[in-house]
């Protein structure tokens, strides 16, 4: 499924989601709306180096962010292995990978870095 945030499109696999994707939409433009903080749906990791990376992910509190090389210290790999994983990320938004960033700026986004910011900016507020 595809959603629209901030001007961007990302691209969601709801296949991977138990819930329906009317309760899926619904938790994501509660999230815009700044009215949700965290998404209560059921998935499952995948196995091995991503579902490693991803869970780590998940992890991130909202409004919070870590470094692609934070990541990798603690999984012992590269900073940009973190980014290739986070680029395999199915379920964009519910699992944050929009809290990884770059040391010296935000890295990349599925949607653009516009929105990334744009994402980090509303968990500021």
């Amino acid at each position: 499924m595809i959603v629209n945030v901030f001007d961007g499109a990302l691209i969601i696999d709801e296949s991977l989601i138990e819930e329906s994707k009317d309760i899926i939409e619904r938790q994501v433009r509660e999230y815009v709306e700044g009215k949700r903080t965290c998404f209560d749906l059921s998935f499952s990791f995948p196995s091995g180096a991503l579902g490693q990376v991803l869970r780590e992910m998940n992890e991130i509190p909202y409004g919070e962010t870590k470094t692609y090389g934070e990541i990798a210290e603690k999984l012992d790999t590269a900073p940009v292995a973190i980014g290739s994983y986070c680029s395999q990320n199915s379920l964009p938004l519910i699992i944050p990978c929009h809290r990884v960033v770059g040391r010296n700026d935000i890295g990349g986004y599925q949607a653009g870095r516009e929105v990334k910011q744009k994402l980090l900016e509303l968990e500021q507020d």
